[in-house]
């Protein structure tokens, strides 16, 4: 007799016919996408196109009209306190760092609800930022560093939980080349231990650098998916946002 194989994983994130609107807007219309463990999947689009709305869909931040979101096979939470046990992190545009709060105890702030002894919470952040090369800024407030390193310690701060579903909302944005290296570096050792990674970005090199799969948005449709290459290739591709961004750097069109 033959076994029965076993059944396949759910994927770690799962949007299907995911349709959002505010009043008479539709900001997503029937967006559907997968993002597996180990896997980098890359939301870019022109301004306005709906990324973000996912992501708020995501972290229960909105409401669906339509469709669902589910987290390794399961419903999503419905709130946003119920993301922690379900092992989403995100990272914010904005940052979202505590000025006045050494860089350690911002690392801190995701641990603060979990049960553990505090000496331990304290390792755990210290070996994060031990990673992310910011352990000799572990003392200093937020407030002082210069924004790359501010960057750095908003996501240290998403990886403190060591989530299996990580958000990064423009992570390259303000970044000079080298410090994008580095976040490049940063995304794939996440991704190669297992961490589902979604990430909305404008920087094009970097998202086809670190991307395995891309998901284009235009006007909360998705116009194309696939892999980095052949959706740089997609005319629609060009026409929505790639071309744009070409004439952006040529003539300083914002």
């Amino acid at each position: 007799m033959t076994p029965t194989p076993p059944p396949e994983a759910a994927p770690r994130l799962e949007v299907s016919g995911l349709e959002v609107a505010f009043g008479g807007l539709k900001a997503l219309d029937e967006v559907s996408f997968e993002v597996g463990d180990g896997e980098t999947v890359a939301l870019i689009g022109p301004n306005g196109a709906g990324k973000t709305t996912v992501f708020n869909a995501v972290c229960a931040l909105v409401q669906p009209r339509r469709g669902a979101v589910r987290i390794g096979g399961r419903p999503a939470p419905a709130a946003t306190t119920g993301l922690a046990a379900a092992g989403v992190s995100r990272t914010l545009q904005g940052l979202g760092l505590f000025d006045r709060m050494t860089v350690l105890e911002n690392v801190m702030v995701p641990l603060s609800s979990l049960r553990g002894r505090a000496a331990d919470k304290a390792a755990k952040a210290r070996a994060v930022l031990s990673e992310l090369d910011l352990a000799s800024l572990a003392a200093h407030p937020a407030a002082t560093l210069p924004y790359p390193e501010r960057k750095r310690v908003a996501l240290a701060r998403a990886l403190v939980t060591d989530p299996k579903l990580l958000l990064l909302d423009e992570p390259a944005g303000g970044l000079g080349a080298a410090d994008i290296e580095a976040l490049a570096a940063t995304v794939r050792a996440v991704a190669a231990g297992g961490c589902a990674v979604l990430l909305v970005e404008h920087h094009v090199d970097f998202v086809m650098d670190v991307a395995d799969r891309v998901v284009v948005l235009d006007f909360g449709k998705v116009i194309a998916a696939g892999e980095p290459d052949a959706v740089r290739d997609d005319p629609a591709v060009e026409a929505a946002y790639l071309g744009l961004e070409a004439r952006t750097d040529r003539e300083g069109v914002q």
